[in-house]
């Protein structure tokens, strides 16, 4: 079933905005218009918006994202976890400033 943008943009929580910079980066298309002349996306669409989502949401750039989304999946899943590791690292510096945070609260 196809979908508008303003729809497409309620289910996945998502800007008009965001999808139209997604859509001028070459990242998405529309799959037609409907006869008001408004934008349609279909299952596919939809779930490739939910991928550059996500992609971004792990700290990919636009400009990676297309090279992935076009990538094999050895490419993908290598990047994926580079970026992985590239996380847990930040985690652990973020919850050693935590611990340090808490133990400057305890001492005032």
């Amino acid at each position: 079933m196809e979908r508008t943008l303003r729809q497409v943009c309620a289910e996945l929580k998502v800007s008009r905005r965001a999808v139209q910079g997604y859509e001028k980066a070459g990242l998405v298309a529309a799959s037609g218009k409907n006869k008001y002349g408004h934008l349609l996306y279909g299952e596919p669409e939809r779930e490739r918006i939910q991928l550059v989502r996500f992609y971004q949401q792990l700290g990919f750039q636009l400009k990676e994202i297309k090279e992935l989304l076009d990538a094999d999946g050895l490419v993908k899943k290598a990047a994926l976890q580079a970026k992985v590791a590239e996380l847990e690292k930040a985690d652990i510096h973020l919850r050693e400033l935590i611990r340090q945070a808490k133990e400057h609260i305890a001492a005032l």
